[in-house]
C-alpha cells in the first residue's frame, strides 16, 4: 500500500502556493481598499473619496520627525493648501494602545485642534491593520492616491531625512510635487522615494 503522507504534503503546498497573498501597494495599482474610524467615531473608507485625489499622511506626535514638520507649520501648510485645491487629506495614527503615539479619540480631537492640523480627517488604526496593510514603516511615512484610484507617490515627505527644522529649507517635497504634477495633468516625476521618520509603533 503507498504511503499517502507524500500525497497529502503535495497537495498542502500545492494549496499553499494558489492560496492569494495579501498584495503590497504598488505603484501604478489601485490603492488598498480600507475601512476604519475617525476621531470622532465616524466610519470612513478610502472609497467614499471615490473621483478625488487622496493624500495619506501616518502620523506619531512624539515622534520628533513629526514635530519638525508640525511644529514649524509646514505639514499645516501642506495639508491646507491641498484641501482648498479640492484634494482629501487623511492623517493616520497606526500606534498600538500603550505605544508610543496612541491616541484616544478624545486624544485625537484635542491634537488636531492644537495643532491646527488641516487634514480632511483623522483616522485611528490601533490594530494596525491599514498601516501594515499599505506596509507604511514611519512616521511621517506618505501615500498620494490619484482620481482614478491608483496608488501614485509612497514615500517620505521630502528629501531631507533629518530630525532638524532648519532642513526644511531648500528640501524637495514630494508630496507637494506630486500634486502639482495631478494638478497639470502630468505624470507623477517621482513615485517612490526612502521614507524617514520614527518607526510607527505597531502591537504584537
Amino acid at each position: 500500500m503507498l504511503d499517502p503522507r507524500p500525497f497529502v504534503l503535495a497537495a498542502a503546498l500545492t494549496f499553499a502556493l494558489a492560496a492569494p497573498a495579501l498584495a503590497a501597494p504598488a505603484i501604478g495599482q489601485p490603492a488598498p481598499a480600507f475601512t476604519i474610524k475617525d476621531g470622532a467615531g465616524k466610519t470612513r473608507s478610502l472609497a467614499e473619496f471615490k473621483g478625488q485625489t487622496v493624500v495619506l499622511e501616518w502620523t506619531n506626535a512624539g515622534c520628533p520627525y513629526v514635530q519638525k514638520h508640525y511644529e514649524s507649520g509646514n505639514m499645516q501648510g501642506l495639508q491646507k493648501a491641498a484641501t482648498q485645491d479640492g484634494v482629501v487629506w487623511l492623517t493616520l495614527i497606526s500606534s498600538a494602545p500603550g505605544k508610543q503615539g496612541y491616541v484616544s479619540p478624545g486624544e485625537a480631537k484635542t491634537w488636531r485642534t492644537a495643532t491646527g492640523a488641516g487634514a480632511t480627517a483623522l483616522l485611528l488604526d490601533p490594530a494596525g491593520q491599514v498601516g501594515r496593510t499599505y506596509q507604511a514603516k514611519v512616521t511621517p511615512h506618505m501615500y498620494v492616491v490619484n482620481a482614478a484610484g491608483t496608488l501614485v507617490y509612497m514615500g517620505g515627505i521630502d528629501d531631507k531625512p533629518s530630525a532638524d527644522p532648519a532642513s526644511l529649507k531648500g528640501a524637495k517635497n514630494y508630496v507637494a510635487a506630486a500634486l502639482a504634477d495631478l494638478s497639470a495633468g502630468r505624470p507623477v516625476a517621482n513615485t517612490v522615494s526612502r521614507p524617514y521618520g520614527c518607526t510607527i509603533k505597531y502591537g504584537s
